[in-house]
């Protein structure tokens, strides 16, 4: 008899429809856990990238679901629920309502959940809700004192990179120095308006120094258009080869108006890059100021301007900080984060302590 025969299946739920950094850390932690679980289901939106880029994996049964209702439908066999968003995290407090089915939730964002009595006893009932900082944590301890919380924070994406490639990237912009954000194009959230702004400042005083916005998103016609004079600004639009790109860059940004963790920070770091980021939610739980990076106030274009400046001109002060990013990238290995979860899953279901890891 197979094991999850009598221990049951964890079934994991992700509604999102892009492919953003809860979706590429539910992979990372869906692929990890192969080496603890011999079968896995997740539930994910049709057609979406999370439901393309796992399909087709061994030891993974992706269902593919078009909303909440047939997803809710999907779950009545499931022994363990873990919600990777809020629609999913609906679901899976619905099947409890109906089944008594354990769950547990991973917040990534740093706003207050609603007020309502729904969201409330949603948050509640969950088996654990799992933050992957420390201002979410505060956050719904403020609003929600009763919720149990645990902090794991994301992992890094060990993504690929091609030197050659980077290398000729690189020559397209004749030995400029390059700052990069990788960012869904949403001012409200990522703040590229303000890279605008700094941009716009830089041309004439700073021309060696060339931004590149690689991504897509809501706003990427508005941000384009702000941006379509200036000679020292290129788009790349949604790119597949991230890491390509990050293995080009000399200096990381994201002056993000909001952030839960900004889990592209711990792949920037990964590739050694030196950081400048805002101070703003879960983000100083990754960057430490003058020491892996520059923290500075969100939507400030003049601070992000000088922070830029000042790591143009000092390239010891980048070779420094590049080491610390190395060294700290280590500390969010993806092994780490998936043990975590799972010493998580057998105090929710004891069951699943009778699986022989393999890990």
């Amino acid at each position: 008899m197979d094991i999850t025969d009598s221990v049951g299946v964890l079934q994991h739920i992700n509604l999102g429809r892009d492919y953003r950094g809860g979706e590429r850390q539910t992979e990372i932690l869906i692929r990890g856990l192969s080496d603890y679980l011999p079968q896995q289901q997740l539930i994910a939106r049709r057609g979406t990238p999370l439901h393309a880029r796992l399909e087709n994996t061994v030891g993974i049964e992706v269902i593919p679901v078009d909303g909440r209702r047939e997803a809710l439908a999907m779950t009545a066999g499931a022994a363990l629920l873990h919600a990777h968003e809020t629609k999913a995290a609906q679901v899976s407090f619905l099947r409890h309502l109906l089944s008594g089915t354990p769950y547990l939730i991973t917040r990534r964002v740093d706003n207050r959940p609603r007020s309502d009595p729904f969201t409330r006893l949603m948050y509640r009932r969950a088996g654990k809700v799992v933050v992957i900082s420390k201002i979410i944590r505060e956050i719904l301890a403020k609003t929600e004192p009763l919720v149990s919380t645990q902090r794991i924070p994301d992992a890094v994406s060990n993504l690929p990179s091609d030197v050659a490639w980077a290398c000729r990237f690189r020559k397209t912009l004749e030995g400029k120095f390059i700052v990069g954000q990788v960012a869904a194009l949403d001012d409200s959230h990522k703040g590229q308006l303000t890279v605008l702004k700094a941009a716009r400042s830089l041309a004439e005083s700073y021309p060696d120094i060339h931004f590149v916005l690689v991504g897509s998103g809501c706003d990427e016609t508005r941000i384009r258009d702000a941006g379509k004079d200036l000679d020292n600004l290129s788009f790349t639009g949604w790119v597949d080869n991230v890491g390509d790109y990050l293995a080009a860059f000399d200096l990381f940004i994201l002056p993000s108006l909001k952030e839960g963790l900004g889990s592209i920070l711990l792949d920037a770091m990964q590739f050694g890059l030196p950081i400048v980021a805002s101070e703003v939610g879960g983000i100083p739980d990754i960057i430490k100021d003058s020491e892996n990076g520059s923290l500075v106030s969100p939507g400030d274009s003049g601070a992000l301007l000088d922070a830029i400046v000042c790591l143009y001109k000092d390239e010891k002060k980048r070779n420094a900080m590049s080491a610390v990013a190395l060294k700290r990238a280590e500390c969010f290995r993806p092994e780490l984060m998936v043990e975590r979860y799972w010493q998580l899953y057998k105090k929710i279901l004891p069951s699943f302590s009778e699986i022989e890891v393999s890990a």
